[in-house]
């Protein structure tokens, strides 16, 4: 496919998305909505390579003025890459390596072709509400640093020095007209300072084909991520906000900033949720970030319904689509995905003002229809569901029915073998179990112990102890807290048969835990009156790669801490195991 041809998808997505992105996807689906505007542009200029020598090569020719493409938009296209090496892997494979980045030797920037995506109005971010306000970096006057005339004797050390030439017009010998065409800011900065914190800066102001320019024009940078950057090379200082991340990374990755890249994407990695999982997947591809991308298919993985149910999943190209849809790992039932699917189908043909009829959702879904394991739902679920919206053919509704009713099953184009999904992995904090006839006993009181772990899991579940004077049904709410706040809680029940085993119960949803932070489980039984309680407890447990601590909670009112009594067992999705 032409690159043409995908900026044309990507823009017709979410260029067009209506209310279901922009008024509840966040702060991120307006960054993301000008994206295709902007790669549209781009393509319609010269897109030949271009090699920027330091020395000016005497036999080489000699292009014009007029025929150039002004030398920042010629020297930021580092980052451009071809489409078909950008698509999501699926299934659970991750390709492709860090974004290769040639430094600038002696006499050359190398540049490789890709697609870069920059929002043309403040771009969003998924971190953010949608009252949030759009953040403005607190910028102060050009002359507040420098009116002294003896200014100099003030700043003793080269930092201080070189930060008050920050966004000063004072021996500036640069000036960039920054934003979209309606909504431009000056800001003067000096080539020097540039020059030694981007080779980009340096190919464009020393290279040899630099233009002595006195104003140059970035049009396709929000004024606020420009500034950002230029903070930090003047300063040392990032300070990135959820409005302008994303338009930071993009500004980064345009101008070879690695390490302001890195914190962007540092910055999002510890922000990301299963609300903005899939469109921020859908960015890490274009921004060519792949533990990025490994992080989104964790957290979608592990949080699939939830993903599948935002309102952002309706915004992911087609590619992104197809990626999810093919996920071997995904977590959740084939008619979530079913759902999930349709809902793009029909936001998409809103997108491109057509009706939304079966035949035109069916067309827009194409391949990635066929990768949806239809035949791996029940027979109730397809009947009542898939079989009924008019999306399948008469033929297709027959063979499936065929396939979970006939002894001779019709060769279907659907998978019919059902995902794997995650591992569950168990950490038992106990090393032996015990009885005495005076205890353990519950009478509304609350079981509760902290944990932390030393990498990002999602808690699914606990493992509890049961009666140990015989068979009984016990009435059970869980929680699971963070600095006192609830992050998820169910009441549900189990039978314990009067073994010493224990017995699982789950959250609706997996919860996702951070690293190096205490979480509070608790649990609070009502049922028979003596059970059996942990002993021999562990302040430290190691499950795989993932290591746990434990301590006592001051909401445990039913006896239970590090060295004994309930809540044995945490039940969560981790990084895979050699098992």
């Amino acid at each position: 496919m032409l690159m043409r041809d995908v900026v044309s998808e990507i823009g017709s997505r979410i260029g067009l998305g209506g209310n279901s992105g922009c008024e509840q996807g966040g702060s991120l689906n307006r960054g993301i909505s000008q994206l295709a505007a902007l790669l549209l542009e781009d393509e319609d200029m010269q897109s030949t390579t271009t090699r920027l020598s330091a020395p000016l090569d005497e036999n080489r020719p000699v292009v014009s003025a007029a025929n150039r493409i002004p030398t920042v938009n010629r020297s930021f296209r580092t980052y451009r890459r071809r489409s078909n090496r950008v698509a999501a892997e699926s299934p659970n494979n991750v390709s492709g390596s860090p974004p290769s980045v040639s430094p600038l030797s002696s006499s050359v920037i190398l540049q490789r072709e890709g697609v870069i995506t920059q929002p043309l109005s403040t771009p969003a971010s998924p971190l953010s509400s949608l009252s949030s306000p759009v953040t403005q970096l607190n910028i102060p006057s050009p002359e507040d640093c420098t009116q002294d005339p003896n200014w100099q004797a003030t700043k003793p050390t080269v930092r201080e020095r070189n930060a008050a030439m920050f966004n000063n017009h004072l021996m500036a010998d640069i000036q960039f007209i920054v934003g979209s065409p309606g909504h431009t800011q000056s800001i003067p900065a000096h080539k020097y300072v540039l020059a030694t914190g981007s080779s980009v800066f340096y190919a464009m102001f020393y290279g040899g084909l630099a233009e002595n320019k006195k104003d140059i024009e970035v049009p396709d940078v929000e004024p606020a991520a420009f500034l950002t950057l230029l903070k930090y090379m003047y300063c040392d200082e990032i300070q990135l906000e959820a409005d302008t991340v994303l338009a930071t990374l993009y500004v980064a990755k345009k101008y070879i900033v690695p390490h302001l890249a890195r914190a962007c994407v540092n910055y999002l990695e510890t922000s990301l949720t299963a609300k903005n999982a899939c469109l921020l997947l859908s960015q890490s591809r274009l921004f060519e970030e792949p533990d990025l991308m490994q992080r989104c298919w964790e957290v979608i993985d592990a949080q699939a319904e939830m993903a599948l149910r935002s309102d952002g999943f309706v915004d992911i190209d087609i590619h992104t689509l197809e990626s999810v849809l093919s996920r071997e790992t995904l977590n959740c039932k084939e008619t979530h995905l079913w759902d999930a699917a349709l809902r793009w189908a029909s936001a998409e043909c809103v997108r491109r003002e057509i009706e939304p009829t079966a035949n035109n959702q069916r067309r827009l879904l194409g391949s990635a229809l066929n990768l949806i394991r239809l035949p791996a739902m029940s027979l109730e679920e397809f009947a009542d569901g898939a079989a009924q919206t008019g999306i399948l053919t008469q033929q297709e509704t027959i063979d499936i029915f065929l396939h979970f009713t006939a002894s001779t099953k019709p060769q279907l184009c659907y998978p019919t073998k059902p995902r794997q999904g995650l591992k569950t992995q168990v950490c038992h904090r106990f090393q032996s179990c015990a009885y005495r006839s005076n205890q353990w006993r519950y009478r509304g009181r609350c079981d509760s112990i902290q944990f932390s772990v030393d990498k990002r899991i999602f808690v699914v579940g606990f493992g509890l102890y049961g009666s140990s004077s015989g068979a009984a049904d016990y009435n059970v709410r869980i929680e699971l807290k963070r600095l006192g706040r609830v992050l998820s809680e169910n009441n549900t029940k189990f039978f314990s048969d009067g073994s010493s085993n224990t017995f699982h119960v789950y959250f609706e949803n997996p919860i996702q835990i951070e690293p190096e932070s205490f979480y509070t489980a608790s649990a609070i039984l009502d049922g028979g009156e003596l059970s059996y309680f942990g002993q021999e407890g562990m302040s430290e447990a190691t499950v795989g790669s993932v290591n746990f601590q434990f301590q006592c909670s001051s909401e445990s009112t039913n006896g239970t801490g590090v060295q004994g009594g309930q809540i044995p067992e945490l039940i969560f999705y981790g990084p895979p195991t050699d098992d």
